[in-house]
């Protein structure tokens, strides 16, 4: 049987970058409404209560797709699916451009959900069977740079465009990014190719338990479901940051809004550094779950501090991105982790069941930290924050000391 060659820096560079920006603009349609609530507010004389619910409506469909799209990426193959998300994506904006009542604008946010249900499962697995092992981390940690750049590119682009041509333009100017994005990995699809074992030194998963027991057997792992409750957990504070960070420093330091929009900004920024960092870290750590840990203690103890109040204005932005800067580092430990504990050949759908967790703690989480707020409670906002980043810390002990144990018992077998 001939071995199939480890890729090269070049390959390996060409798979990160094609999956790393087909990310990015997974995260740039998280915002595709958002942006534009003030034009869509008057153009259908909607409450914010209405304009919410798109968004709730959008990471609801993800979450739930999320989880299928797995167990589809393990039949047929990561790179299909990428593809058909990256089309829905497109097809979403076309929908919302041409939308003229409400319930068409319900419509184009579910297909945008289930668009963006499907990069999880396909990246990571396309990520783990095409890159070297020895640059995993790097990768993972490219792929959480692109999300956050998709994030802070999304509001530019579509209130930068809506202010001049409207709500529909922007909408319309949108969709061509999917396609065009699309159009450049069917040119390098022959790189995406994982229906045929084309297993990358990456694809041996060391220690990790194999599938037995047919499709659905890794639900039965304990080390799946606290990998799930992790990303619902540390989605559960990102809501309350995107939603209402800005809003709490406000209320919390008496600042004016662009300052207390600089410390969210602060946090964007310092996440993408640390998720750098954080990459050279997790290439050379054989314990993820410690990284994450500490990471995030730091995190933790830096959002009680902005609670507390105790800093001038200025220091709690810096402060804000301290929090982005573990939260940063964290991620990808996080996703090694999870790699770790995924059953051979199950890749996708450990992906897709893990990453629905992190959908669902982003649309419930602005609920909790909205209640929060109305209830003139802004401390508390940053304090449950970190209470989150903290029993972040727990799930992700108990998933690396789980897979340790497995990994033991394979060796002794």
């Amino acid at each position: 049987m001939t071995a199939i060659a480890a890729p090269s820096l070049r390959q390996d560079a060409q798979v990160i970058a094609l999956v790393g920006v087909a990310h990015g603009v997974s995260h740039f349609f998280h915002l595709i409404l958002a942006p534009l609530f003030p034009w869509l507010k008057q153009a259908f004389d909607l409450s914010y209560a209405e304009l919410g619910l798109l968004m709730t409506v959008f990471f609801v469909v993800s979450g739930i797709g999320q989880a299928v799209a797995g167990f589809v990426v393990d039949r047929v193959g990561a790179r299909a699916v990428l593809f058909s998300g990256m089309a829905l994506l497109g097809l979403s904006a076309l929908a919302l451009a041409t939308a003229q009542n409400y319930p068409m604008l319900l419509a184009g946010s579910m297909l945008a959900g289930l668009g963006n249900s499907v990069f999880h499962p396909a990246d990571f697995t396309l990520l783990n069977k095409r890159v070297s092992a020895g640059r995993l981390g790097h990768a993972f940690s490219v792929h959480g740079i692109s999300g956050n750049l998709g994030w802070a590119a999304a509001p530019v682009f579509l209130a930068g465009i809506a202010g001049i041509a409207g709500w529909r333009t922007a909408l319309v100017a949108a969709a061509f990014v999917p396609f065009a994005w699309l159009a450049v990995l069917l040119a390098y699809r022959g790189i995406l190719a994982t229906e045929h074992g084309q297993a990358a030194a990456a694809g041996k998963h060391a220690g990790a338990p194999q599938q037995e027991g047919g499709a659905l057997a890794f639900i039965r792992l304990p080390a799946v479901w606290m990998c799930f409750a992790f990303f619902f957990i540390t989605a559960m504070a990102l809501g309350g940051i995107q939603s209402f960070s800005a809003a709490g420093l406000r209320d919390l330091y008496n600042m004016s809004l662009a300052s207390a929009t600089a410390g969210q900004t602060a946090y964007m920024l310092a996440s993408a550094a640390g998720m750098v960092w954080g990459g050279f870290l997790a290439s050379k750590a054989a314990r993820h779950d410690r990284t994450i840990a500490m990471a995030f203690a730091a995190s933790g103890l830096f959002s009680l501090l902005i609670a507390s109040a105790l800093a001038p204005g200025w220091m709690a932005v810096l402060l804000m991105g301290a929090v982005g800067f573990g939260a940063g580092v964290a991620g990808p430990s996080r996703d090694l982790l999870i790699r770790a504990a995924a059953p051979k050949n199950a890749t996708g759908r450990v992906y897709g069941v893990v990453y629905s967790g992190l959908d669902i703690g982003l649309a419930a989480g602005p609920l909790l930290f909205g209640a929060l707020m109305d209830a003139h409670h802004p401390a508390l906002v940053f304090v449950l924050i970190g209470v989150f980043q903290v029993l972040a810390i727990l799930t992700a002990v108990n998933v690396g000391s789980n897979t340790a144990r497995r990994a033991a018992a394979a060796q002794a077998a």
